[in-house]
C-alpha cells in the first residue's frame, strides 16, 4: 500500500513545441528503437551461426539458455530499479512545469522569466527579473503523505517537510543560487543587484513566514507556487526597466554560451 501521494492535483499545461517533442519521442521509441534492436539481434544470430558452422561446433542450447536467463534476470532487475527514478523524474518535471506556468504570467508586467539555467555544478530552476525585484526560484516537488496534510513548517532557520528535515537544505540551495546569480550579473553588467531566493513546494501547505523572515533579503521566501506572483507584485523593490532589460540581456547571453559547451 502506497504511503505517499503526488502533491500535484492538476497536470501542467502543455509547453511550447510539446507536440513536436512527443512526436520525436514516438519516432525514437516506436520506429527507430525496434528496428535498431531487431537489426542487432539478427546480425548477432547470423554471426553466431557462421562461427558455429565454420568451426563445426555442436549445438549447445542449454548454455545459451543459461546466458539468456542471466541477461534477462539482470535486465529485469535493472528495469525494476529504475522505476522509482522515472517516477521521481516525472514528478520533478511536472512540478517545474507547474511553477514555470505560474511565473509566465508575470511577463504581462514586464518581467523576464528564465527556466533551467545551468550554473556551476547545479541548475537554477527559474529566474524572474522583474521591476519589483530579481528572484531565483528553487522548486521542491515532494510526494505527500497518503493521509493527513502535507505541511512545510519552520524550525528556526531550517525547514521541516512533513516533520522531517530534508536531506538537502532548500534554504541553503536557494541562498547559493541567489549568490551565484548576483555574482554573474555583477561580473557581466558591473552592477550589484539584490537577488531574493525563493523556495516553492507545489501542492503543500506552507506555514506562514514571520515578518522578520520576509523582510530579511538573505532569507528566501518559502511559498506554495500560487502565492509567488502576488508576493512579487507586492515586493517593495523598484528596478528600472532599463536595468531589467540589461540583466536579461546578459543572462540570455550567458545561457546561450553555456548551452554550446560540450557535456
Amino acid at each position: 500500500m502506497d504511503t505517499t501521494r503526488s502533491p500535484i492535483k492538476a497536470k501542467p499545461l502543455r509547453m511550447p513545441g510539446e507536440s513536436v517533442h512527443e512526436e520525436l519521442q514516438d519516432v525514437a521509441f516506436d520506429l527507430i528503437a525496434p528496428y535498431l534492436l531487431g537489426s542487432v539481434v539478427v546480425v548477432f544470430l547470423a554471426a553466431l551461426e557462421w562461427v558455429l558452422t565454420l568451426r563445426h561446433s555442436p549445438r549447445d542450447p542449454w548454455a545459451y539458455t543459461a546466458i539468456a536467463l542471466v541477461v534477462v534476470g539482470i535486465s529485469v532487475w535493472k528495469l525494476w530499479g529504475v522505476r522509482g527514478r522515472i517516477a521521481q523524474l516525472k514528478l520533478g518535471r511536472d512540478g517545474e512545469r507547474v511553477v514555470g506556468q505560474f511565473l509566465e504570467g508575470l511577463r504581462v508586467d514586464g518581467a523576464r522569466v528564465f527556466h533551467d539555467i545551468p550554473a556551476d555544478g547545479f541548475n537554477l530552476d527559474h529566474v524572474v527579473l522583474s521591476p519589483h525585484g530579481f528572484y531565483v526560484v528553487e522548486t521542491k516537488t515532494r510526494m505527500k503523505p497518503a493521509s493527513g496534510e502535507g505541511r512545510v513548517t519552520f524550525a528556526g532557520s531550517e525547514l521541516r517537510v512533513a516533520g522531517y528535515r530534508p536531506d538537502r537544505d532548500p534554504i541553503v540551495q536557494a541562498q547559493g543560487g541567489a549568490r551565484w546569480l548576483r555574482s554573474l550579473l555583477e561580473a557581466s553588467t558591473g552592477k550589484r543587484f539584490t537577488i531574493r531566493g525563493v523556495v516553492v513546494f507545489p501542492g503543500w501547505q506552507i506555514e506562514r513566514m514571520s515578518e522578520a523572515w520576509k523582510r530579511n533579503p538573505e532569507l528566501p521566501w518559502v511559498l506554495e507556487p500560487k502565492a509567488l506572483p502576488s508576493f512579487i507584485e507586492h515586493d517593495a523593490g523598484r528596478i528600472e526597466m532599463s536595468e531589467v532589460a540589461l540583466a536579461a540581456f546578459h543572462l540570455s547571453r550567458y545561457i546561450r554560451v553555456a548551452q554550446r559547451k560540450p557535456g
